[in-house]
């Protein structure tokens, strides 16, 4: 199958694939749209079942960064890596820096950044090799670890959702279920926590789970227990594709906020979810806060404080979403593609 015959593939403006035998990499650098500036996205490095999977991920992550940074008002397109491989065993810094190799190549038509399996030092390895990172971990601009931030835009946006369906501003005595406790979960908890929420909380890694169940006093429950816990909001924090078929009809909550990429197998989940009625608030709108933040290394001029300040408006974004989604009777992720598509139609107009 070619890349044009992938269900995934939206006119994204350039696909590339990454090989390098010596240090063994394989990756695929997909970049989607630059109408808003250059494209931007973090580098996932994930032990995909096969090179299809793996370009599947790429182009759906790609155009959602398009999105998310549209309506982020970021002048920044949208794009995303993924390195083909186990992050624990095969990644090191020959890896890392031949990667970095293919994306100076490019002259900046892309920026990269971590993401689930890469860290914010490996983030450093790669800038050694290529000027187009940001996220940077100790050189650059020093924004840091995205992961608070997102999941601090995770937090002001669950509380937009709680306002939606409940008519309430507080959080306080709600039960949340979070799926996925690495960095931007076990920041979202410590959020929630301090807001008085109840957490049930799983993940694969059993020390990511004990230190918020023994520091936050969350209770446990395995991996595939999350789905059909009695609780408020669904919170997915983890990989994307986990609102299919197989795990709607569990779902017992009535919000879904988290801070996963691509949540929606497709975009059919969405109506299934409202048809169940769930209220969906749309993950590249929610988990937009990681990607201000880092964004700084390629804008400049970062406070820190203005950024933290920047995450309040993604309660005003995912309530004006929700809001018109209700009175236009349309389903939520709908009408954040819509906005979205507008803003980059109205920048590729403006360019005329």
């Amino acid at each position: 199958m070619s890349v044009f015959d992938n269900r995934e593939y939206d006119n994204h403006e350039q696909v590339l694939f990454c090989r390098d035998e010596e240090p063994g990499l394989f990756a695929i650098i997909a970049i989607h749209d630059t109408t808003l500036g250059p494209a931007a996205g973090g580098t996932r490095m994930w032990t995909y079942a096969s090179a299809e999977e793996a370009l599947t991920d790429a182009l759906r992550l790609s155009r959602a960064m398009s999105y998310k940074n549209a309506l982020a008002d970021l002048p920044l397109g949208g794009g995303k890596s993924v390195i083909l491989g186990d992050s624990n065993r095969d990644k090191n810094e020959k890896i890392l820096t031949s990667f970095a190799r293919f994306v100076q190549g490019l002259g900046g038509q892309i920026y990269v950044a971590e993401d689930v399996g890469i860290s914010c030092n490996d983030v450093d390895v790669i800038a050694k090799e290529s000027d187009y990172v940001f996220g940077l971990g100790k050189t650059g601009a020093c924004t840091g670890d995205p992961s608070p931030f997102t999941a601090r835009g995770c937090f002001h946006s669950m509380r937009a959702a709680v306002k939606h369906k409940f008519g309430r501003d507080s959080l306080e005595g709600l039960k949340v279920a979070i799926q996925g406790v690495g960095n931007v979960g076990r920041c979202l908890c410590q959020d929630l926590h301090e807001a008085g929420v109840e957490l049930i909380v799983a993940d694969v890694n059993p020390e990511a789970v004990a230190y918020v169940v023994e520091s936050l006093g969350a209770k446990a429950v395995t991996p595939d227990e999350i789905y059909d816990q009695d609780v408020d909001i669904f919170s997915p924090c983890a990989m994307g594709g986990i609102l299919n078929d197989d795990t709607i009809p569990q779902l017992k909550a009535v919000i879904i906020v988290g801070g996963a990429n691509n949540q929606l197998l497709q975009p059919r989940h969405g109506e299934m979810l409202h048809n169940k009625g769930i209220l969906y608030a749309p993950d590249y709108v929610v988990n937009a806060g990681g990607m201000i933040n880092a964004s700084y290394d390629i804008l400049g001029q970062y406070d820190v404080d203005a950024v933290w300040e920047r995450m309040k408006g993604l309660y005003d974004a995912t309530f004006r979403i929700l809001e018109v989604a209700k009175k236009e009777d349309r389903f939520p992720h709908e009408v954040a593609d819509d906005l979205a598509r507008q803003k980059i139609a109205a920048g590729r107009k403006s360019k005329k």
